[in-house]
């Protein structure tokens, strides 16, 4: 009588695709959403870390504060990553009038 009670069981109908996982959004992510990719992001956002996550974050406007990386690679370092530049900007030293080397700040500016 088990080997009946089995083909029973056996009978049931399975989805043939795992439905996605409930933290996997369905639409492009809004600023501060999670995601794995800046094309999980609306436009004008990116993909950057946060944390030990990644989140929706926005794309950075001239005058605005960007990280410089001196070497490939180093960006996945930071736990606090920033976005790039928005189109047409690039990050470079900030100008300033005075002593030369007083900051070593790099803001988006235009090329």
């Amino acid at each position: 009588h088990g080997a009946a009670e089995l083909d029973e069981i056996g009978t049931e109908v399975l989805p043939r695709r795992t439905p996605a996982p409930a933290w996997l959004p369905t639409a492009k992510g809004e600023e501060g959403d999670f995601c794995l990719r800046s094309s999980d992001c609306v436009a004008g956002l990116c993909c950057a870390r946060h944390f030990w996550s990644k989140i929706c974050k926005p794309v950075l406007r001239e005058g605005q504060v960007c990280t410089r990386h001196r070497r490939k690679g180093t960006h996945g370092l930071e736990i606090f990553q920033r976005c790039q530049c928005a189109e047409g900007l690039s990050c470079r030293l900030q100008r300033e009038y005075g002593p030369a080397d007083t900051s070593r700040l790099h803001t988006c500016q235009r090329h």
